[in-house]
């Protein structure tokens, strides 16, 4: 009996060798601050990136059934179309996460003749995603424009480009001025994934695609509403017949059981605050830590709320990052599948909830650990 898991044990002996072991710790979360084994440290790992004030809310009975049969509260009617109009779209879809928002969507409207053009560096769910159409999958390397007009010549029924805003290892904007010209010359459809765009960037948080005038040009908007927003769910916004053919094919969206309506009331109340507000402080961290990183010769390409620290060796990258909460910090290392072996980093989220002596404090451990480290 024991051989039948002898592989199991082999997995994860092979894991921890190669220190790649992941292991949950209990935490607790309060503002700008994450609690791990009884201790408090700054918490530069949270989505939550505009922080916005959780709002008081009332439970009622949970709906417990998929939407599609009895668990269609009117409350997703309500958030549903100020999503659709803060995308500029004709509808938009709630789905439980964004992780299945991808896997749903993609699914539905891509078929097996059709030719997908993947950003190298796309998300799991992305990639997940495009493996369930059964299409032709041509993977364009990252942000590469050359690659990209090469490779969609490929004769295919339909084509879809695939990328996402803004890319959450890295921190980069998608190209997305040239990939909707390319999309436009060869009659493909641009899908993207804007978790980490959303409520950020463009006017009044609108997204990526807004923050380089190209709204209209992106043909369906896959988003999350757990990030900036810093509620719960996923959700996607195009034209009304994507919609409806998603409510009529999409797994993911008709054999779960739809979000509790508290989490709807929740999005639509942190939907409805002063959220430019939150922004704009938001936006203030990222320039004074951007600034600190650049002035203590850190290598920093991006231009977003995001900030990789790449170390390299997954060995080292831990070693850093047990330094980091030693003295304070939390911000976790990044090692393989998420990111290339040996491309291992610390990557580190801003949010509005930080203080400047939260930034100050930040930049200072992370200047003794680029010391001690070499980096």
């Amino acid at each position: 009996m024991k051989r039948k898991f002898e592989y199991i044990n082999s997995e994860l002996k092979e894991i921890k060798k190669n220190n790649l072991y992941r292991k949950m710790h209990d935490s607790k979360i309060t503002g700008a601050y994450i609690t791990i084994n009884s201790k408090t440290l700054i918490n530069l790992c949270s989505n939550d990136y505009l922080g916005i004030t959780q709002p008081k809310l009332s439970n009622k009975q949970n709906q417990s059934s998929s939407r599609l049969v009895s668990g269609n509260d009117s409350s997703f009617r309500i958030l549903e179309e100020k999503l659709a109009k803060h995308k500029s779209q004709e509808r938009s879809l709630i789905f439980p996460t964004g992780y299945m928002a991808n896997l749903g969507v993609i699914s539905s409207i891509i078929g097996k003749n059709d030719l997908v053009l993947s950003d190298k560096l796309n998300h799991a769910s992305l990639i997940e995603a495009c493996k369930l159409t059964n299409a032709k999958l041509s993977i364009f390397n990252h942000n590469d424009i050359n690659d990209l007009t090469h490779k969609i010549k490929t004769n295919a029924k339909r084509k879809f480009i695939i990328t996402e805003g803004v890319f959450s290892m890295d921190g980069d904007f998608s190209n997305l001025n040239m990939i909707t010209k390319i999309s436009e010359k060869n009659n493909a459809m641009v899908i993207l994934d804007d978790a980490h765009g959303d409520f950020v960037m463009g006017t009044d948080g609108k997204g990526t695609a807004n923050h380089f005038g190209l709204s209209k040009k992106i043909d369906v908007y896959i988003s999350s509403l757990s990030k900036g927003l810093g509620s719960f769910g996923g959700y996607v916004a195009s034209k009304k017949n994507i919609i409806e053919l998603c409510v009529n094919k999409s797994k993911p969206f008709i054999y779960t059981s739809a979000l509790p309506e508290i989490l709807i009331h929740d999005a639509t109340k942190k939907f409805g605050t002063k959220r430019e507000r939150n922004r704009k402080k938001l936006w203030k961290n990222i320039k004074k830590f951007s600034t600190g990183l650049k002035k203590m010769g850190f290598d920093v390409n991006s231009n977003s709320q995001i900030f990789p620290i790449i170390i390299g060796k997954e060995k080292i990258t831990l070693e850093f990052g047990n330094y980091l909460f030693k003295n304070g910090i939390f911000a976790q290392p990044i090692r393989y599948p998420t990111v290339p072996r040996n491309y291992a980093r610390i990557r580190i989220s801003i949010t509005a909830r930080l203080t400047n002596e939260h930034i100050e404090k930040s930049l200072s451990v992370l200047e003794d650990a680029k010391k001690k480290f070499q980096i």
